[in-house]
């Protein structure tokens, strides 16, 4: 008998060994990336509205309010988010009354990103319209409040392009500039 006989077997056998392990490693693999490195919309709302002063005009229905309000960035992805200068609008009844910037930065992998923006909002632009009137006669003004940040989530060598999307509606008394049922989508 040759030494040489068993030779080959043992080959096919590591072979085979092999080529599974290089399967199971792929399988894992695939998983993994479909699971947990899973690339998301990151989430955008708005936190605590702090109004700071009212200044009346002549008009009694004539005002500009400042006020500060906490932006909530959200990001659920196992990388980092990096986004642009993005314009948050205050509306009433669809039409701008305030506008401030949400600075450009990055949301950290795994984390919320806080920060606090001064909004104005002035009544120049609701002159004549009637809604508005009977509104601030009665003491609250209903808001909404619109953004949409996009950036770039870098997962690793990834990088995907995505976009968050803002949306709230508040209620403010005019007399306490104190903001109530804020709603964000």
């Amino acid at each position: 008998m040759s030494p040489l006989r068993g030779r080959p077997r043992d080959w096919k056998k590591s072979y085979t060994y092999a080529a599974l392990f290089i399967i199971f490693k792929i399988m894992v693999i695939v998983v993994l990336s479909q699971t947990l490195m899973k690339i998301r919309n990151p989430k955008l709302r708005l936190g605590t509205v702090v109004g700071q002063r009212i200044k009346t005009g002549s008009i009694s229905s004539s005002f500009n309010i400042t006020f500060i309000t906490e932006v909530i960035i959200e990001n659920t992805n196992f990388g980092h988010f990096r986004y642009d200068t993005t314009p948050l609008n205050i509306l009433y009844s669809g039409i701008i009354v305030g506008q401030t910037m949400i600075p450009k930065n990055r949301a950290d992998a795994r984390k919320t990103k806080r920060f606090a923006v001064y909004v104005a909002i002035s009544s120049d632009a609701l002159s004549g319209f009637q809604k508005f009137n009977n509104d601030v006669n009665s003491g609250v003004l209903f808001l909404t409040s619109q953004a949409r940040i996009s950036g770039m989530v870098t997962l690793m060598i990834w990088k995907k392009k995505k976009s968050a999307e803002l949306i709230c509606a508040m209620a403010m008394n005019l007399a306490t500039t104190a903001i109530s049922e804020l709603t964000c989508e």
